[in-house]
């Protein structure tokens, strides 16, 4: 009788502790597990009690299948602000690098997928004997862009502090999106200006490993990024990613509240206004008030994620007597199911903050975008679905800065009443389906992901 196969070492998957980072690798490493690999997912101590406890008020379940869930500190004290991204990333090397290495020798790893946000991973090559891959949790057009950072200094657009020196539009090839140098990620990342310089000097520190990783995972498919993927090296495009259904509470942070599902089951098709803005969007009082007033106005259902810190200065009591009065119109809820929201059809349209995993959801059911972002890579990805893809619309603020009511009505209005807008939406629906389809492009690159992974 043949002796049982040897059981492969684990791949230890290494997300930056935010939501937007966590989801799309552990979606990868579900991708991973069902072609019969192992996963050891390392959060911090802080993301990984929120992980599990999001999973628990779901499904009673902890580990998933195939996938260990370890934790290790971040460096930061119970108090600390964690949505102080750039402080949180500046700490995580002398709070991770020694407790890694430990990890990989005892569990004898032989790989590491890491964040791209973390690329200080790239040391473990030298230190502990494993091979690095890199996760882009970005467009490939973002991960360009920021290969691209050192000539924009060197051609005076930006200074190494992260301030606008010269304000011009910035496109690296005629497919990718058009960016205004003040909207580029690392510009509007932060109002602080020392938090601005700090995420700069990481990355002008950091750049120069990226073309030493033997791989560049991306979360995005030929079909829309084919000039953006040619300027990232070693680019593998697997998206988009997609939890599979038994598992979508997995990479989560907040636990979702499913009382939406039914209600969309009693929504006629074609009709709801889905509104989500991501883990790290604030509103101030009078923000978030005029865009209750204009969802109100717009007469339509409408299904809104109010996640717990969305906001200072309100309240639960507005937003309960808010609920009461449009009560039979409108639901809002604390943390979306969010695939399975676009994913239904009584949804039409999506007024969203632009993240890349919601642009890539958004994508991937066809649904049209009213957008409305907030800072870092999603003023790119709105130039994407814009002035590229021609699959949504953008909000203007007044001379206050606010999106008032009228302008949500009328973009809402001017958004479905565009047929070519849905067109097109249902055109990239199909190619990103194809691609995550049995013999697409994106399901023979995880394969080839699955092979370089495998090997001894």
């Amino acid at each position: 009788m043949a002796a049982p196969p040897s059981p492969r070492p684990p791949v230890m998957v290494l997300p930056f502790p935010a939501q937007g980072h966590v989801m799309p690798l552990m979606e990868l490493s579900h991708r991973l597990v069902a072609h019969g690999l192992e996963v050891d997912f390392v959060n911090t101590h802080y993301n990984h009690d929120r992980a599990l406890k999001a999973m628990a008020a779901e499904r009673g379940a902890v580990d998933p299948d195939g996938i260990h869930m370890v934790s290790l500190p971040d460096g930061m004290g119970p108090d600390g602000d964690r949505t102080d991204i750039a402080l949180l990333g500046s700490g995580l090397p002398a709070a991770m690098l020694g407790p890694l290495e430990e990890m990989i020798r005892s569990k004898k790893i032989k790989w590491v997928i890491a964040d791209a946000s973390m690329c200080w991973a790239m040391e473990l090559a030298a230190t502990a004997g494993v091979r690095v891959a890199l996760f882009s949790t970005f467009s490939a057009a973002v991960f360009a862009l920021r290969l691209h950072v050192p000539k924009l200094i060197d051609d005076g657009v930006l200074d190494e502090s992260g301030n606008v020196k010269r304000n011009e539009t910035i496109q690296l090839s005629p497919k990718m999106p058009p960016i205004e140098a003040a909207e580029l990620p690392w510009v509007c990342v932060s109002s602080l200006p020392e938090r601005r310089r700090l995420m700069i000097q990481i990355l002008l520190k950091t750049n120069p490993v990226i073309p030493l990783a033997a791989i560049v995972i991306c979360n995005t498919f030929e079909g829309i990024e084919s000039e953006a993927l040619d300027l990232v090296p070693n680019a593998l495009p697997v998206g988009p990613l997609e939890a599979p259904a038994a598992s979508r509470s997995a990479g989560q942070l907040w636990p979702q509240d499913l009382v939406c599902l039914p209600w969309l089951d009693a929504q006629a098709r074609g009709s709801v206004i889905y509104v989500a803005f991501g883990s790290f969007t604030v509103f101030d009082a009078a923000r978030i008030q005029e865009l209750a007033d204009g969802l109100e106005l717009t007469g339509r259902p409408f299904l809104w994620a109010v996640r717990p810190n969305i906001t200072a200065g309100i309240g639960e009591d507005w937003f309960d007597a808010f609920k009461r009065r449009v009560e039979g119109k409108g639901l809002v809820v604390g943390w979306a199911p969010q695939q399975r929201v676009l994913s239904h059809p009584a949804v039409a349209c999506f007024v969203s903050h632009c993240g890349w995993n919601s642009t890539m959801e958004g994508m991937l059911h066809g649904v049209p975008f009213l957008c409305w972002p907030y800072f870092a890579d999603q003023f790119a990805n709105q130039s994407y679905i814009c002035n590229v893809w021609g699959t949504g619309a953008k909000v203007h603020a007044d001379e206050r800065g606010v999106v008032t009511k009228e302008e949500i009505k009328n973009k809402v209005e001017l958004l479905l009443g565009d047929d070519g807008i849905k067109a097109r939406a249902a055109t990239w629906k199909d190619a990103a389906s194809a691609s995550i389809a049995q013999g697409g492009s994106s399901d023979q690159n995880l394969l080839k992901l699955v092979k370089f992974l495998t090997q001894q």
